[in-house]
């Protein structure tokens, strides 16, 4: 490789930040990944804030632990981009400071959100059908909110920006916004994939306060003097556009034509499907996002905290498995291999988690294991684990269902990517779960190969970023499934359907307390 061949991935997710060096084949050659946590501010429930200065700072480790890790020096890459976390959003002054920053699913704008569809009925709706976006995550009620909250933060915004866009803007010095990631705002048209400042003056709002929207693989400068002290990368390194985390990461895994289908198995689990840009949902129940390739959108629909709760699970019963290994994520490993012997239902075991997603009305139950037996070998971690495994098959196949049904297609197979696509057993059920084709790639973290290609189209190494995802990518397993199973999955899919009903009946009747409630509701 000669200088500044090398190409620098950097995602900004939910639970962590990380780094990725490849080269301009899209091999990967090192990688560095912190952990992170999102804090509540005690004055304000259902905060969940963004720590700007911390997190960076665990973004400039990442980036210095990647260079290491692939035995380069900064001034060896050619252009570096971003992806994140969707949603989340940082507000900036007119000094290009930031001033205020949220997480994913920060949900403290609950009393704005009634206020809207109060003052404003069936403003929700009609955004609805130009964005593809709810009030649920969206940036609308959290604008409004600082603006009753914190108006001297308000006051003094200049521009917002998405995570990924933050990433670019402390790199370059530019702020500007991709579609993909500004998209999942609410404030966004999916058509002609520009900001909507209507939108905001319509309920009151500023609507002075947008970047100019970039296409992902734009290039928007070089590595700034400060970037390059904190970071190590050279100041002749291109800053380039990238995008959110779901659409970055169907780039890297090829998911780049109409009807094309990949579930993302991380915190949270995304079921998407490419579609048209004119389709919505007239029931409301799955989202609407523009994709990082230009002329295309994408149906999702999310599983919630899906990686959480295996974490959670990990953490709370597995210390066995984590004191016996030196990586947490062995662990998985270790408890799936004491649940290979737990039969199809985990003897009746029932998760209840999370809920298909009903976009407009979006809620779940309270977290629970419902039927547990009193008899430990058919009640221990094995069966649990293995019935969290099967219930995160259970709702992705009823969200695809819906998506399916919205666009009258049925793909041929299903791409499965991300940290749980890391197990064939995980794999193999979903395949036999939904009765559909799965292919794993052999880059599991697709979202930094996604991000990658974005990066080598802003260096002018390539110029198709929709071919260089089908390029890119190399399949390592297909799974195909065992449609004698799926009548028993659909069974199991059934009752739990039927008990998840019934919680959400004690969350209504506040006997018990949802795992995740939108704003609002």
């Amino acid at each position: 490789m000669t200088k500044g061949d090398y190409l620098l991935a950097i995602d900004a997710g939910t639970g962590s930040g990380r780094a990725v060096v490849f080269d301009r084949d899209g091999n990967q050659l090192g990688a560095m990944q912190r952990e992170w946590w999102h804090k509540t501010d005690p004055r304000y429930p259902g905060s969940m804030d963004f720590d700007v200065e911390g997190n960076w700072a665990l973004i400039c480790a990442c980036i210095q632990g990647a260079l290491e890790a692939a035995g380069i020096s900064g001034s060896d890459i050619a252009a570096v981009s971003a992806t994140s976390m969707r949603e989340a959003f940082v507000a900036f002054d007119r000094e290009g400071r930031e001033i205020w920053a949220c997480a994913n699913v920060d949900g403290r704008a609950v009393d704005q959100v009634r206020q809207l569809k109060t003052d404003f009925p069936g403003v929700e709706r009609d955004l609805y059908t130009q964005t593809g976006q709810t009030f649920a995550l969206g940036a609308l009620p959290r604008l409004l909110w600082l603006r009753q909250q914190m108006p001297d933060i308000y006051e003094r915004i200049d521009k917002i920006c998405m995570l990924s866009d933050w990433v670019v803007a402390r790199l370059s010095g530019v702020i500007a916004s991709d579609p993909s990631n500004a998209g999942t705002t609410g404030i966004f048209g999916l058509r002609d994939r520009d900001w909507l400042p209507s939108a905001m003056s319509r309920l009151g709002l500023r609507d002075d306060i947008f970047p100019p929207a970039c296409e992902t693989g734009t290039a928007v400068g070089t590595v700034t003097a400060k970037a390059s002290a904190e970071t190590g990368l050279s100041t002749n390194v291109t800053v380039v556009v990238g995008g959110g985390d779901c659409q970055m990461g169907t780039v890297g895994l090829g998911v780049t034509a109409i009807g094309d289908c990949a579930v993302m198995g991380g915190t949270f689990w995304q079921q998407i499907v490419n579609v048209e840009p004119t389709l919505i949902d007239p029931e409301m129940n799955v989202r609407i996002n523009p994709h990082v390739i230009t002329g295309l959108n994408q149906a999702e629909a999310i599983s919630f905290f899906v990686g959480a709760v295996m974490r959670w699970f990990r953490d709370t019963f597995g210390q066995e498995e984590l004191a016996a290994v030196d990586d947490p994520g062995q662990a998985y490993t270790l408890l799936e291999q004491k649940s290979a012997n737990v039969p199809l239902g985990s003897y009746g075991v029932i998760p209840i988690f999370s809920d298909v997603m009903r976009y407009g009305a979006w809620y779940h139950a309270a977290p629970s294991f419902l039927n547990l037996s009193l008899d430990p070998e058919k009640s221990g971690k094995a069966v649990l684990f293995r019935a969290l495994q099967e219930n995160a098959c259970v709702v992705a196949a009823r969200n695809l269902k819906s998506i399916f049904d919205l666009a009258g297609t049925v793909p041929q197979h299903i791409v499965f990517a991300a940290g749980a696509a890391k197990s064939p057993h995980w794999a193999q059920m979903l395949a036999d779960v939904t009765g559909l084709v799965v292919k794993t790639p052999r880059v599991k973290e697709a979202t930094a190969l996604g991000c990658a290609s974005a990066a080598a189209v802003g260096a002018g190494f390539y110029t198709d970023l929709a071919g260089l995802g089908r390029e890119w990518v190399n399949w390592d397993r297909t799974f195909e499934p065992d449609l004698s199973l799926k009548p028993d999955y659909d069974a199991l899919g059934d009752r739990w359907a039927a008990a998840y009903a019934a919680q959400l009946a004690l969350v209504d009747q506040n006997v018990t307390t949802s795992m995740w409630k939108a704003p609002g509701l």
